[in-house]
Order: C-alpha cells, then sequence, then structure tokens
C-alpha cells in the first residue's frame, strides 16, 4: 500500500513538475517574436531563437510572426487628374520591424495591422493617382507608379512597428465601358506616331539616296577626267615616240617599211593573195 501511495506521490510531483516547467519555459523559433507580458504590460521581447525562462502564472507569451507578409487589399475605384475612372487592385508586402511598439499600438493582432496598412495605402493610391492623367498612369505601370506610391506613404507605418517592403498593383484597369473608346483613342495615337516615324524615315531615305548620287556623279566625273588625263598622256608618249622615229634617218626608213608592209597586209583579203600596185605607191618602193 505504502509502494502505490509513493507511486502515485511520484507521478503528482512529475505531473506537477511538468507544469510548472511548461508554465517557467518559452521557446521562440526563428520565424516569430516572442512577447512577454506581465499584467498587460510588455515586460520582454525574446528574438533569438531558442529556450528562455519566464514567471510561471505571472508573466503571459504571446506570439508574433517575423518573416515577410502578404496582405492582398480590396479591388477598389480610383480617379485620375482628367476625371478619368479606373479599377485598381494591389497587393502589399510587410513585415514587423519594431515587435515592441507593434504589440503596443495594435495588441500585436494582425487584423489591426491590415486595417492600417489597407487604409494608409489606399489613401496614398488615391492620391498619387488622382495627380496623374490616365495616359500617365497605363504608361506608368512598369515600376513608377509603385515607386510613386510608396514614396507617398513615406514611414508612416513605421509609428506601428511595420516596416513597408513593397506596393505593387496587379492590375490597372479601366471600367468595361470606357475601354473602347481609350483603347481606340491610343490606337489612333500610336498609328499618327507611326505615320510620322514612316514619313522621317522617308525624308531621311531620300536624303541618303540624293547624297549617294551627288558622291556617284563627283567620282564619275573624277575618274573621267583621270581616264582623259591618261589617255592624253598616253598619246603625247605616242607622239614623243613617232617624233623621235621619224627624226632619226634610219628609224624613219624602218618604221616607213613596217607601215607599208602592215598596208600590203592589209590589202590581200580572203583567198585573193596577188597585189598589183602603182609603181609610185609607198608600197612599191619597199621592194626597191
Amino acid at each position: 500500500m505504502k509502494k502505490k501511495v509513493r507511486g502515485i506521490v511520484i507521478i503528482f510531483i512529475a505531473v506537477v513538475i511538468l507544469i510548472l516547467a511548461d508554465s517557467c519555459l518559452v521557446v521562440t523559433y526563428p520565424n516569430e517574436y516572442t512577447i512577454i507580458k506581465q499584467f498587460g504590460r510588455i515586460e520582454s521581447v525574446r528574438e533569438t531563437p531558442g529556450l528562455s525562462a519566464k514567471l510561471p502564472f505571472i508573466q503571459r507569451v504571446e506570439k508574433i510572426q517575423k518573416e515577410v507578409l502578404l496582405y492582398d487589399l480590396a479591388v477598389s475605384d480610383v480617379m485620375t487628374k482628367d476625371k478619368k475612372s479606373m479599377i485598381a487592385d494591389c497587393f502589399v508586402l510587410w513585415q514587423i520591424e519594431d515587435p515592441y511598439k507593434y504589440t503596443q499600438t495594435l495588441s500585436a493582432q494582425k487584423s489591426n495591422a491590415e486595417f492600417r496598412i489597407d487604409t494608409i495605402v489606399y489613401n496614398s493610391l488615391k492620391n498619387v493617382i488622382s495627380s496623374l492623367s490616365q495616359e500617365e498612369v497605363i504608361s506608368g505601370r512598369d515600376g513608377e507608379l509603385a515607386l510613386a506610391i510608396r514614396e507617398n506613404i513615406g514611414d508612416t507605418l513605421g509609428q506601428y512597428g511595420i516596416e513597408l517592403l513593397a506596393v505593387e498593383t496587379k492590375s490597372l484597369d479601366l471600367p468595361d465601358e470606357n475601354k473602347n473608346a481609350v483603347y481606340e483613342r491610343m490606337i489612333s495615337e500610336r498609328n499618327n506616331i507611326a505615320a510620322t516615324y514612316q514619313a522621317e524615315g522617308q525624308e531621311e531615305a531620300k536624303e541618303i539616296s540624293n547624297n549617294t548620287n551627288a558622291e556617284i556623279i563627283v567620282m564619275q566625273s573624277e575618274a573621267d577626267a583621270q581616264a582623259a588625263q591618261i589617255i592624253a598622256g598616253g598619246e603625247a608618249e605616242y607622239m614623243r615616240i613617232l617624233s623621235e622615229a621619224y627624226n632619226d634617218p634610219e628609224k624613219a626608213d624602218f618604221y616607213l617599211f613596217l607601215r607599208a608592209l602592215d598596208a600590203a597586209k592589209k590589202t590581200m583579203t580572203g583567198d585573193n593573195k596577188t597585189l598589183i600596185i602603182d609603181e609610185k605607191s609607198p608600197i612599191a618602193q619597199i621592194f626597191y
């Protein structure tokens, strides 16, 4: 009987120890903050992962997410500077930067944080788009609009211990009744721009063609002048050689002899090889 009582006591003591250990020990994981509260007041914030202690029954534990969080804003209507309605669908990436401030101002409630984010981001979105024309909003969807919204928000969420990492627009569209008119206007503007580029291209091509033709004419004229100069030089050299030949009696006789032979050769054509010449002909002189 004593052994049974002793066993029950040991079990009871073990259970009490486990309860005390569970009440005294706190596990902090890498993706969370641990907030220790005592009588509703923040006693400490534990960021380092691992095991730590707290006062049992007196101190209470709250967990806050440490990772990057996503909040998807509701689709809303916004108005541009030129009074054109647009439909915006945005999302926000955020994280808790100061868990102490976050717990103090928002009671460590994610729903409270998302309400503040929704209000601040929507107001910034509305203010930025209202300062731009519809065309500027459409052309700024590759990053400029998100940057302007972010700059407009500034450090407003810092007072709640929240860091805003990114504000992105999933879609920024026109109401269905306005789409066709806007698209037709954009197509017309793009066609006008294309026509302008085409006209400028044709004008530039014409200018290049005219310059090329002028260069060809100049080059042809220079080539003709150079050819004429070469021909003239050749003829002058020919006349010089001919003049030297006639000035020398021996060379002159030999030259006349060759010319007479060439003349005789040209007269004998076909099968008839008979040459009939007058005795006074220069050709006949070569046979004397």
